[in-house]
């Protein structure tokens, strides 16, 4: 293999997450390139390694698949803390549409480098953009993400108007609909889709339903097929959101979605917390669509929760996602995971339900399998793209975790993984074979530009819209 670069990570625990879920706890992983050449215990290491191969220990240390968020807003990490408190309709009316259509210039490029940094700072190696509007500027976010290092799908949004007085929704976003058509998202496709050492793909994001004739979104949903593109949609996310499937359309969302092919092995359906679970469900199963799962803004929005144990029982794909900066205030997968794993035992009183093995698994190779790259990403095995983070499990937040224990009975590494680290437990992140981030920090890019270039971005954005974050009653700033 001239000319080839080759390293060797060892002594570490390794979730595999493979076909028989395999977790070594002595093991190594050889890198060639961008694909795991070689992984397994470190007893069965060949005697004879190449003399130039590149060694790194990692003592102590939690390997896992690269982490993959399936329902991600790039643009909107500028926008954290910005529309606090608020129901779903009043978050969207009052604040972030009216934000998000006061974008200039590169304030989108700003935002998506923001949260390139902090997804992968945090253990996310790839990622599916849910939905980029025509302010954002798709350019400049396929830019930063291809910058960056990381992976992504990018959701090139496809919407028809969505101010709608008997709903009392204003979209002031609705002026751009000529550049948020399908023939824009074709464009976008055919000039980015395969960029950056084809770690981009341009997928197309479907605007809501909320009385739009259902054959505009049919269009959209023949249109990925024959183009073989992948598609995302918020979907019953909102309290009201079945009442207005039913009002608008006289169906349920999925027998919406199925009628408008909006369906599939590369459909990504958010939320989907508001369901006919008897008609829903199957139709989820039969045609393979994902639910991206975001317990995190359902619950900051009041939007409810997502019967996801449901979903799981029926063998339906669910993956995970933390939405956008403004309804979660976090891009943290970890945080996720845990979040996702607590919540439906308690709502359920059943401490059964959704298991740190069943989140991490939805985290890694559930989301590869939602983007359609199941067999590059999403576990650890010889052939597949060297996409994986490394853990520092060390600290006091992940006492008494002791590999030498955990055969014996002690601590499991998926159970420290999930309910004891944060992504501030991640020390070393590898994208496509190249470190991206090594002691907890960027390899490249200057996280101070990016956290400067992000304040001048949201103090514009706040002036041109005039939206301010109202003081708390009975609180003062001093």
């Amino acid at each position: 293999m001239a000319n080839s670069t080759q390293t060797i990570y060892t002594d570490a625990t390794i979730i595999t997450l493979n076909s028989s879920r395999d977790i070594i706890l002595n093991g190594f992983i050889i890198v060639t390139d961008s694909r795991i050449t070689a992984i397994g215990s470190i007893s069965s290491l060949p005697d004879a390694l190449p003399t130039n191969i590149q060694t790194t220990s990692l003592q102590g240390r939690i390997v896992i698949p690269g982490l993959i968020n399936t329902h991600a807003h790039l643009a909107q990490s500028i926008l954290r803390g910005l529309a606090e408190d608020l129901p779903l309709h009043n978050w969207l009316c009052d604040s972030i549409w009216p934000l998000e259509s006061c974008y200039e210039g590169d304030d989108g490029y700003v935002a998506a480098r923001l949260t390139c940094a902090e997804m992968l700072k945090s253990g996310t190696t790839c990622f599916l953009e849910a939905m980029c509007t025509h302010r954002a500027g798709f350019e400049g976010v396929v830019k930063a993400v291809g910058e960056s290092g990381i992976r992504g799908c990018i959701g090139k949004l496809v919407k028809f108007e969505e101010t709608n007085k008997d709903l009392n929704i204003t979209d002031p976003r609705d002026r751009d609909l000529s550049s948020m058509s399908i023939p824009s998202m074709l464009s976008a496709h055919e000039e980015f889709d395969g960029s950056y050492d084809d770690r981009i793909h341009v997928w197309a994001a479907a605007g809501t339903p909320r009385g739009s004739p259902l054959s505009s979104h049919h269009e959209i949903g023949k249109t990925c097929k024959k183009h073989d593109i992948g598609l995302t949609m918020h979907c019953a996310e909102a309290p009201k959101d079945l009442e207005i499937y039913r009002s608008q359309y006289d169906m349920t969302p999925m027998e919406f979605c199925q009628q408008a092919e909006l369906t599939g092995a590369k459909t990504v359906l958010a939320h989907m917390v508001h369901l006919d679970l008897a008609t829903d469900l199957p139709i989820l199963k039969e045609t393979g669509t994902t639910v991206a799962h975001n317990p995190n803004s359902n619950l900051k929005l009041a939007s409810g929760i997502a019967k996801i144990p449901e979903m799981l029982e029926a063998d339906i794909n669910v993956s995970l996602g933390t939405d956008g900066a403004p309804c979660g205030n976090t891009y943290d997968m970890f945080r996720e995971m845990h979040l996702a794993s607590i919540l439906h035992k308690g709502a359920n009183q059943n401490a059964s339900l959704t298991t740190a093995e069943q989140v991490l698994e939805m985290a890694t190779r559930n989301g590869a399998r939602a983007l359609g790259l199941e067999k590059e990403i999403g576990s650890l095995e010889v052939g597949k793209k060297a996409d994986f983070v490394v853990i520092n499990p060390n600290g006091v937040g992940c006492a008494p975790w002791d590999v030498e224990q955990v055969s014996e009975g002690g601590i499991s590494p998926v159970t420290v993984v999930v309910h004891s680290c944060t992504g501030r437990d991640v020390e070393m992140v590898v994208v496509d074979g190249k470190v991206l981030v090594k002691a907890g920090n960027l390899v490249s890019g200057d996280e101070d530009k990016i956290l400067n270039a992000a304040k001048m971005s949201v103090k514009g954005i706040r002036q041109r819209s005039g939206i301010k974050v109202g003081k708390r009653a009975g609180w003062k700033y001093v």
